[in-house]
This record gives structure tokens, sequence and C-alpha cells, in this order.
């Protein structure tokens, strides 16, 4: 319900012992008036969970040095100065050996 003098939101307050409408203008609702106050809540979702070791990397095709493996995901990482090239890393797809190429 809105304030017909100004236009603001009524707000519940308790004036006297019992809850009213009111606005910061004065006006108080009538006790003609009937109002009903219910709070919408959300509904109870579940939390999905997510498996740790979901890899999102590209897969390239490389042989393994620890398990002979030939595929691992790969990154590239910055690793020295910005005027030398980058450091590639893999990861073994079946033994999640990890090891880097430098250029």
């Amino acid at each position: 319900m809105f304030c017909p003098k100004c236009g603001c939101i009524l707000r519940p307050t308790d004036k006297g012992g019992k809850r009213v409408l009111a606005c910061g203008c004065g006006y108080v609702a009538g006790k003609s008036e009937n109002f009903n106050l219910k709070e919408k809540g959300m509904e109870n979702k579940k939390i999905e969970v997510v498996d740790s070791k979901i890899n999102i990397l590209p897969i390239i095709e490389i042989i393994c040095p620890k398990c002979e493996h030939k595929k691992a995901y790969y990154w590239t990482k910055q690793t020295r100065a910005a005027d030398e090239p980058e450091t590639r890393f893999f990861k073994c797809e079946k033994c999640d050996h990890t090891w880097r190429e430098y250029s």
C-alpha cells in the first residue's frame, strides 16, 4: 500500500500496542483498512556439488614421461621475463603427472 499524501510505501509500525501501516510523513492508515503481512521466501533448492577433478584445459597428444600415456592437458604461463617465451605445462590425462617444456 502507498501513502495517499506523499506516495511513499506504507511500513508496518507499532502504535498504541497495535500494528498499523504508517508513512514517514505522519499518515497512518485507518482502522477500516485491512492489511495482511506476508513474507515470501525462496524455495529450498538443492546445492549441486561439482567434482573437483573436472578439467577444462585443452588436450594435446604428447607422451607422458612417467606412464607413457599419449594424451595430456596443457597450459602456458609466463614464468620468466616478458621478452622470453612462455613455459608450457603438461598434466597427464591418466596418472596426473605434471611436467614442463621450455622453448
